[in-house]
């Protein structure tokens, strides 16, 4: 009987004598493999600039109220954009082109471009939302088409702007009823003090749409913590590629709104870039229809881009009636 009570009492000890026996033959090592740890530079290096705090509701809140304030935008702008030829390995800058931009809600735009020092035309587009137009004179092109048609060019460049785009990035719509917005705590690239790429907390609201194939990720706009102003925005088609990336810099008042004075608009599929520097700024000034009509001028190449050949379907024509 007592053999037994020894052999149970062993065996209700024994881990405790694994554990003992681990230990020691852990300490035994050390002197023979040295220290079993070391200290390396952390490779991620983080933001110390002080962060402010807000909820999803306060971000949904604040991207509607300044959605409400603006309802026409005037700005003199200078221009500069660069148009990416893949094929040749080429890349063509426009540079210095002093422009202006007329915005009306819910989807009017015109953006007007001067060509530098001599000041003549260098492209001249509107858009009402469905349908836009586009003239380049130095091609003595006319472009027409619809923003819903899917009608890219990929061996053109200047004819691939669509005025809806820079719409689209000008005014960051309201946050529809119809929509979902969900929070995310992320993290950006910036600059420190020294000019050093450090990593910085923001916040991101990822905006949710239904469209005819589902639900699917309509846009992301993201939120510095230094200022809790929108410093990025992009938008998504609905087999989630990123179509449009916009980012927002040095906001500034103008009468009582805060909006970019810097905008910078990428088009990864169409390879090229805008960045609007504003110089003059007025808004919800009344802008009446003729200020967004363009006439097809005398003898200009016409490219009906929504046609199956626009190639096939260019006519030297006179004005439209």
């Amino acid at each position: 009987m007592g053999k037994v009570f020894l052999g149970i009492g062993i065996g209700m000890y024994r881990p405790h004598l694994r554990i003992l026996l681990l230990i020691l033959l852990t300490t035994a090592t050390f002197p023979l493999g040295g220290c079993l740890f070391r200290t390396r530079t952390l490779d991620r290096q983080l933001s110390d600039r002080p962060l402010k705090a807000a909820t999803q509701q306060d971000l949904i809140e604040y991207v509607n109220a300044e959605a409400a304030k603006i309802q026409s935008m005037q700005a003199t702008v200078d221009i500069d954009a660069s148009a990416a030829d893949l094929k040749n390995g080429r890349v063509t800058d426009y540079k210095e082109i002093r422009g202006y931009v007329l915005a009306r809600k819910p989807a009017m735009l015109r953006m007007k471009g001067l060509m530098p020092l001599v000041r003549n035309t260098a492209f001249d587009m509107v858009s009402d939302g469905q349908e836009f137009k586009l003239w380049l004179p130095t091609r003595n092109k006319f472009v027409v088409g619809s923003n819903n048609a899917d009608n890219y060019q990929p061996d053109k460049r200047l004819e691939n702007m669509r005025p809806q785009y820079i719409y689209d990035a000008l005014l960051i719509p309201a946050i529809g009823a119809d929509e979902i917005a969900v929070l995310e705590n992320g993290y950006e690239t910036v600059l420190d003090a020294k000019k050093h790429r450090v990593e910085q907390p923001d916040y991101e609201l990822a905006v949710i749409r239904n469209g005819p194939k589902g639900w699917y990720l309509s846009r992301r706009i993201e939120f510095s913590r230094t200022d809790l102003l929108p410093h990025r925005q992009r938008i998504y088609d609905q087999q989630g590629n990123v179509v449009t990336d916009v980012h927002y810099q040095d906001h500034k008042d103008y009468a009582g709104t805060t909006f970019p004075s810097l905008i910078e608009i990428e088009r990864p599929r169409e390879n090229y870039d805008i960045t609007l520097s504003i110089i003059k700024l007025e808004i919800n000034k009344a802008l009446t229809d003729d200020q967004f009509a363009l006439e097809q001028p005398a003898g200009a190449e016409v490219v009906h881009l929504d046609q199956p050949n626009p190639s096939a379907a260019k006519a030297s024509v006179g004005p439209s009636k």
